[in-house]
């Protein structure tokens, strides 16, 4: 809803702001002073079109701000949030036009594009005028209007979900169909490195004892002559001189002198300990010696298995441990490659049952829409006949969207993404249903029924608005509406019953109707007056909210031309009378 409406230097308006509320305001004021201003205003707060010649002669620039309560509106809040603004305490929308025909939007403070000022405030308010753009005359609203006359919302998300997962099965089928050349290709290849592997059959850490083991053998003659070496120089077999020989002298010498001194006794335990260390580390040597054998066959063989390991490591990681890891996360992968033909029989078995049950669906809502458009046509057309349009008709056409035989799918099994088949033939569908939704008017008896842009004239057009905004009363999500002159060409009862009407869609939304009938403007909630004044020089206007002495004043005038006269005020009240005894 919006609260306030701030116009600065817009047409013949200097300076005003316009508090509003709930209910239904009323917008008068003499011709010439400037009431569609504020249309125009609300126009350029939808992102319309800027024109540099609505900015007020000698200014800079015009500017217009609305601001709207968000508190029940948390779609609005997010878009701010999204567009950088500030939706804390209501959210300000804003619009710039400057002499020169320069634009400038806001909102929530941020300066945005006009097109996002635009998406943000467009679904806020409805405009109904002679000369604007009509939410209604949308096929995507009129269809969306239909199913919440009919109730048909949560029958059509139901449609939506079902359209949804039929997609996503169909592009998945799709995707796998058209790699399933890939796949195969990607599966000879795990193919043949998982049995490359297995055939090797490497175990953890191979890698590493037979790099020892070649090295070791590759060099076995050197070692055991190494290892004879050493033997024979702790412990000689030829009566060489030895280590163990020089550390036998030494003991005995230091034991022979170990009574006369507890330092020598010490040396000579200690040397003790060191033939007994050289003893059984010439024991190990020779035994290392004897143990070591020249096997030329058994080198070959570590070598040609170390060659098998590199040219796994070569191929699938850096060990043998990376190696197992590749082959089994591949063997994983293989399964699922293999399993290319069973998912692709799965995903067609899914989206085969998806059609039929969207099918049904489909049909199910295409009937309802059709039952609720005759509903909607008849209620429209009798608000018509109230709205002194007595000869007018309204018709709601719901008509599925066949396909003709010729172009028939030749293979039903694999049909195109936007053909449906039903039982009585095919149809193309979308996410919204099989149908398409149209709203006709026949605005004189005999003639046909043409799209709403087509068979009404201006004023018409507004009337028919009207009347279908308030068989829509309570379902709308746009939380406001604007007529501008809906009343054109109207008066005596008719227009009192516009001016029930009004109040009628005022009961469930924001109603804002610039008019020059007193017979409208008694319904008012709320009277705002567009006051003219001239210095000599400029002419203004700007805007005041009537209390109830001043809206009899004003009713008299637009009655009778005169605000002091007792026949037009005693005429002014008794229309007061009858709007307030409308319920």
């Amino acid at each position: 809803m919006i609260e306030e409406l701030r116009i600065s230097s817009l047409g013949v308006i200097d300076s005003s702001v316009l508090e509003l509320g709930p209910g239904l305001t009323v917008i008068t004021g003499e011709t010439g002073a400037g009431k569609t201003m504020v249309v125009t205003a609300l126009g350029l707060l939808l992102g319309g079109r800027a024109d540099s010649g609505a900015v007020r002669a000698g200014a800079k620039q015009a500017r217009v701000e609305g601001v709207v309560a968000a508190d029940a509106l948390p779609g609005l809040r997010a878009a701010v949030e999204d567009a950088g603004g500030d939706a804390e305490d209501g959210v300000v929308l804003g619009r710039n036009v400057s002499a020169e025909g320069r634009s400038r939007a806001f909102v929530g403070g941020a300066a945005v594009p006009v097109a996002t000022l635009a998406s943000i405030a467009e679904p806020l308010v409805a405009v109904h005028g002679q000369s604007d753009q009509h939410r209604l005359l949308k096929p995507q609203t009129q269809r969306l209007a239909l199913d919440r006359f009919g109730a048909l919302t949560e029958q059509h998300a139901r449609y939506a979900e079902l359209y949804d997962a039929l997609v996503t099965t169909e592009r998945e089928l799709a995707e796998v169909r058209a790699s399933a050349r890939e796949r195969a290709r990607e599966a000879d290849l795990l193919r043949f490195g998982v049995d490359e592997v297995a055939a090797v059959d490497p175990q953890p850490g191979e890698d590493v004892e037979l790099a020892a083991e070649e090295t070791r053998l590759g060099h076995a003659d050197t070692l055991r002559g190494a290892a004879e070496q050493a033997r024979e120089a702790l412990s000689s077999e030829h009566g060489s001189p030895d280590a163990l020989g020089a550390v036998a002298a030494a003991r005995g010498l230091l034991e022979g002198v170990r009574e006369h001194d507890p330092a020598a006794a010490a040396l000579a335990d200690r040397v003790a300990e060191v033939s007994y260390l050289l003893s059984d580390v010439a024991a190990d040597v020779a035994s290392y010696a004897s143990g070591i054998e020249v096997d030329p066959n058994r080198l070959a063989a570590v070598s040609e298995r170390r060659a098998a390991l590199t040219g796994l490591l070569r191929k699938y990681g850096e060990t043998v441990e990376d190696v197992l890891a590749w082959a089994e996360q591949s063997a994983l992968r293989l399964g699922d490659l293999d399993s290319t033909d069973d998912q692709i029989r799965d995903l067609a078995d899914r989206a085969a049952a998806l059609r039929a049950e969207l099918a049904t669906a489909g049909v199910a809502l295409s009937t309802a829409r059709a039952e609720a458009a005759t509903r909607l046509g008849a209620a429209v057309t009798d608000e018509l006949t109230l709205l002194a349009m007595p000869h007018a008709r309204l018709q709601v056409r719901v008509t599925r969207r066949e396909v003709p035989e010729a172009a028939h799918p030749t293979d039903a099994e694999h049909p195109p993404p936007d053909l449906l088949r039903l039982a009585e033939g095919w149809v193309r569908f979308t996410r919204s249903g099989i149908d398409d939704v149209e709203l006709l008017l026949a605005a004189n008896t005999g003639s046909e029924p043409r799209p709403l842009h087509k068979g009404a004239s201006g004023g018409e057009l507004s009337r028919v608005m009207l009347a279908v905004e308030v068989c829509l009363a309570g379902t709308s999500p746009v939380p406001t509406f604007v007529f501008d002159e809906v009343d054109s060409g109207v008066g005596g009862a008719a227009a009192v019953e516009i001016g029930r009407r009004l109040a009628t869609l005022a009961a469930d939304a924001q109603v804002l109707v610039v008019t020059h009938l007193p017979q409208v403007a008694a319904f008012a909630d709320r009277h705002v007056l567009v006051e003219k004044s001239h210095d000599g020089t400029v002419t203004s206007s700007g805007l005041v909210v009537l209390d109830d002495a001043g809206r009899e004043r004003e009713l008299s005038r637009m009655l009778a031309g005169l605000t002091e006269s007792d026949t037009a005020l005693a005429h002014a009240r008794e229309l007061l009378d009858v709007a307030r005894r409308r319920t």
